[in-house]
């Protein structure tokens, strides 16, 4: 089955074209058979870039005033570059989608009340859930008879217990405006849970798991027997550890005391909170830490930035050790994890008694690829492995079109 698999923004689409069925997935044989974006939407300037492996990308800029248009533009790239023969090859569309709340803790196909739902939770993620369902609104018009699934980031941490998703505020307010945690990052999560268990050869109910996905976005999540009981970002994607533009975990009066000496408005401490802070905030010159690790020797901002950003992501690993009891993996992924042997070197830094011992040699050495990255002597595996959200939406799409269960 060919699935596209579609991550829509405000002015953008990130798209891929995925090849699966029951025997390429239990044969981890599925096939990208092209990706690519289209940015800038709503100028006469927008980009669009392709890659069909092995060719190199290409990219073309012309006018495109909205998602529809661009849409309908890429899947025309698609069958000009030979990954597509025609538009009803596609069986299939996948849609992140950010937030579901309480309401979904698997992916569906999209229906009008799964719409309806969408819609709802845009109040809890008004960055993300709009423009995740105009980009399910633009598919249904351009493949009116083709299945949509909606795979949401909130879906796997459905199963934390009361005790981790309830913030110390009156119960009220979780009654009445389903304030609690929820975390998101779910398909990056799960795939790497996944692909760590077969690293060690064992089943999800036979291991508890650490999975950190660092990227401009950073969640750690807790994975006991294949089931998250906790996770580090929380009523929205802004809590937990420090990123890149956001700031992670704060004293909420900060934000109040802030408000009043500044006299920011509400938007002005969002943005603050969400575009200014994190990684960026603290180096104040880059959110990107391939620049920071190599500005370090010289500029004290970025040294102590990174040295934040790890002792963060440290104190999620130890808290999350305690909250499993045992721990037989910690895996590292996103653009951070996979390629950046500094961060995961002092994230483990003084971890040997909780049963953390990196590699030096081997850690170097595991940039962008699949590796093990622990001491001989540690007592937990450390595993490096890079994410694929895609792979996991296209997975869930064709499970969900087939009617087949979906796996944790």
């Amino acid at each position: 089955m060919k699935i596209l698999v579609l991550n829509c923004g405000s002015s953008s689409i990130k798209f891929q074209l995925i090849e699966t069925d029951v025997g390429m997935i239990e044969s981890n044989a599925d096939r990208c058979i092209a990706k690519g974006s289209v940015e800038k939407i709503g100028t006469d300037e927008a980009v669009l870039h392709l890659t069909v492996p092995p060719n190199p990308a290409q990219s073309l800029t012309e006018e495109m005033l909205d998602h529809q248009t661009a849409l309908t533009r890429a899947i025309q790239a698609l069958k000009e570059a030979k990954a597509l023969g025609d538009i009803s090859q596609i069986e299939a569309v996948g849609h992140r989608v950010v937030h579901g709340g309480e309401r979904f803790s698997t992916s569906v196909m999209i229906d009008e009340e799964v719409e309806k739902v969408i819609q709802q939770c845009s109040e809890l993620a008004p960055l993300h859930n709009p423009h995740n369902l105009r980009g399910y609104l633009v598919a249904r018009k351009v493949l009116p008879q083709v299945p949509q699934v909606a795979v949401f980031d909130t879906a796997f941490h459905q199963t934390m217990p009361p005790k981790a998703y309830l913030y110390g505020l009156p119960y009220s307010y979780y009654r009445r405006y389903r304030i609690r945690r929820y975390g998101f990052h779910s398909p990056s999560h799960r795939y790497v849970a996944f692909r760590c268990r077969e690293m060690l050869g064992k089943g999800k109910g036979d291991v508890n798991l650490i999975t950190a996905h660092l990227g401009n976005g950073c969640s750690v999540t807790a994975i006991e027997k294949g089931k998250s009981i906790d996770t580090s970002m929380g009523f929205t994607p802004l809590e937990g550890l420090i990123m890149g533009t956001r700031c992670g975990d704060i004293d909420p009066a900060i934000i109040l005391y802030l408000m009043s000496k500044d006299e920011l408005s509400l938007h002005d401490m969002s943005t603050l909170l969400n575009r200014f802070s994190g990684l960026y905030g603290i180096s104040a010159d880059s959110n990107d830490m391939r620049e920071l690790i190599a500005a370090a020797k010289e500029d004290k901002q970025a040294e102590m930035a990174i040295e934040a950003f790890c002792y963060r992501l440290r104190k999620y690993i130890g808290a999350y050790t305690a909250a499993l009891g045992h721990v037989d993996g910690l895996v590292f992924t996103g653009g951070i994890g996979e390629n950046a042997p500094l961060v995961r070197e002092k994230a483990c830094q003084g971890l040997a008694e909780l049963g953390y011992e990196i590699d030096l040699a081997r850690n170097n050495e595991a940039v962008g690829k699949a590796s093990e990255i622990s001491a001989d002597s540690s007592r937990t595996r450390i595993f490096v492995i890079p994410t694929n959200e895609e792979l996991l939406i296209a997975r869930d799409t064709f499970r969900v079109v087939r009617d087949l269960p979906i796996p944790s």
